[in-house]
């Protein structure tokens, strides 16, 4: 991994207090190529749009603030380009019609009335374009590549520019615009994002000037200067910080990722706020509970105890329910993470 040294005054992370002090919360997959076994492959911007109007915000929230988590992440969308929530600057570069991003700003919507109960909002985000949406991937420049039917060869082959821009970055650009405005509308109502795939960091943002991991972070806090952000490496154990902008670790595991040799669990790990996110099911969103109680409450507080988050991701319907069994499960979780909190408090 490259060290960069930047011409810009030394990078500030944002007080993550909060997270520590939240302790847990929650994760939901909210995104139409997960949610549509049931429809037709070709889902449509009408049925997108029909899913999006009936997810039942007021029933959703109250869910979720039951279970007593300290915040939520939850998808704008992801690999289909279905996303739940308007965005002129990305429609105008993208140029589809009609839109496939929803009419309805359901984030914005859940945001502002989980903080009207105490519970933050995070923002979950790729770092590139929807890759199964092609006209999105080219009006963003999401590709060093261009369509070699232009010159007459066969029609989707394509042929890469030269020089090549490893780093992409009139895309890069282009995702921090449509970022900004995001940020800009939601406000303080967002507390944070976790930005996922940012796996060639040292192509793309590992650099001295912009576009790079400080203006992409930037451009997530242009609404809210106090939102944490996390560029998501894979999965990597020992948990790692992945740069020196993010705010906290994006954590991701497929297992309870433990202390190892040569690995001490601390509240920060390089400066960076120390969350492991992981799933309660078989896999993100999906499947039946497949640990215990007992086994995912002493995680979570053992994770507490030196200062850390857990964040669990747990399935999601297409009108916002959480299925009992797991809804059951967090509500067990913030029983006891609530008891041993009052408990440190008196002591």
């Amino acid at each position: 991994m490259n060290t960069i040294k930047s011409a810009n005054p030394p990078w500030k992370r944002a007080n993550t207090d909060w997270m520590r002090d939240a302790h847990w919360g929650v994760m939901t997959h909210y995104m139409a190529d997960l949610l549509s076994s049931k429809e037709p492959a070709d889902m449509t911007s009408e049925r997108w749009n029909r899913h999006v109007d009936g997810f039942d915000v007021p029933r959703f929230v109250e869910t979720i603030a039951s279970t007593g988590a300290g915040y939520l992440i939850f998808t704008i969308g992801q690999c289909s380009g279905y996303f739940c929530s308007p965005n002129e600057t990305y429609d105008r570069l993208v140029g589809v019609r009609p839109s496939r991003l929803s009419q309805r700003d359901l984030v914005g919507d859940i945001a502002a009335a989980l903080q009207k109960r105490g519970v933050r909002t995070i923002a979950y985000l790729p770092s590139t374009a929807p890759t199964k949406h092609q006209e999105a991937v080219e009006g963003l420049a999401c590709t060093p590549a261009w369509d070699a039917s232009l010159c007459g060869l066969e029609p989707g082959t394509y042929v890469r520019r030269q020089p090549v821009d490893e780093r992409l970055s009139e895309f890069q650009r282009n995702w921090e615009a449509v970022i900004r405005e995001w940020s800009l509308r939601w406000g303080k109502s967002v507390s944070g994002w976790w930005i996922d795939g940012c796996y060639y960091a040292d192509k793309m943002y590992r650099h001295a000037d912009a576009p790079n991991f400080r203006s992409f972070a930037e451009a997530m806090k242009a609404g809210n200067p106090d939102s944490l952000v996390a560029f998501n490496p894979g999965v990597l154990v020992p948990v790692i910080c992945h740069t020196e902008c993010d705010d906290y670790t994006a954590g991701e595991a497929n297992v309870m990722v433990t202390p190892c040799r040569y690995h001490v669990f601390d509240r920060f790990i390089d400066g960076a706020q120390f969350q492991v996110l992981s799933y309660l099911g078989d896999y993100w969103c999906y499947g039946k509970p497949r640990y215990p109680d007992a086994l995912v409450v002493e995680y979570t507080k053992y994770i507490n105890s030196f200062g850390g988050a857990v964040t669990w991701d747990v399935p999601i319907a297409l009108d916002g329910t959480i299925p009992d069994a797991f809804l059951r499960q967090l509500s067990v979780i913030g029983e006891t993470i609530s008891k041993v909190s009052k408990s440190n408090e008196r002591t």
